[in-house]
């Protein structure tokens, strides 16, 4: 009796102590507000908190940097078990510069706005990524529409997934996370 008790009580117990255990996703949202200097939705802040349901293993120190010099997303990363997260930010409206007045014209009908596309499907796409002292670059075939700074995949190899690129300019991409 005793000795079975003791299997129940060791087979309850070890479930319970090896369940792991994963980064608190809102401890990570305070992080990127502390770092960032701005609340969830307000302006240079996050565009949303981070989804609880990522099971990213614990780390004891993150870091945090800009992705890049516009402060469009914050890269909070792990060295320790090595994860990165992208935080996306929102963006403040900018206010029209006052160099030359605005001049409505009447019309029939409202004209829509269309996006100007830098790379367009099938086009050739040399996507690259880099630091100072070296850059490593990859020919594609765009398998969508872009404009400047819009993401958009990249057919790099027949057998392949295709990977996810940013567009920079006719013909130019770089990786996600990268600046040129």
């Amino acid at each position: 009796m005793l000795r079975t008790f003791a299997f129940l009580s060791i087979a309850i117990a070890t479930p319970l102590a090896a369940a792991p255990t994963f980064q608190d996703t809102a401890a990570i949202d305070r992080a990127v507000a502390a770092f960032a200097g701005h609340g969830i939705g307000e302006d240079g802040g996050a565009r949303t908190p981070v989804d609880s349901r990522l099971k990213l293993a614990t780390c004891p120190m993150v870091s945090m940097a800009w992705r890049s010099d516009a402060h469009d997303a914050v890269v909070v990363s792990c060295t320790g078990p090595e994860w990165r997260l992208f935080v996306p930010m929102r963006m403040p409206a900018t206010a029209p510069k006052a160099a030359a007045p605005l001049v409505i014209e009447p019309t029939n009908a409202p004209q829509p706005i269309r996006p100007v596309y830098v790379i367009k499907r099938g086009d050739p796409v040399t996507i690259s990524a880099g630091s100072p002292g070296f850059t490593i670059t990859r020919e594609g075939v765009a398998a969508g529409d872009a404009v400047a700074g819009g993401r958009f995949l990249v057919k790099v190899d027949q057998t392949r997934a295709p990977v996810q690129a940013v567009a920079i300019a006719a013909g130019r991409a770089t990786l996600p996370g990268w600046t040129e």
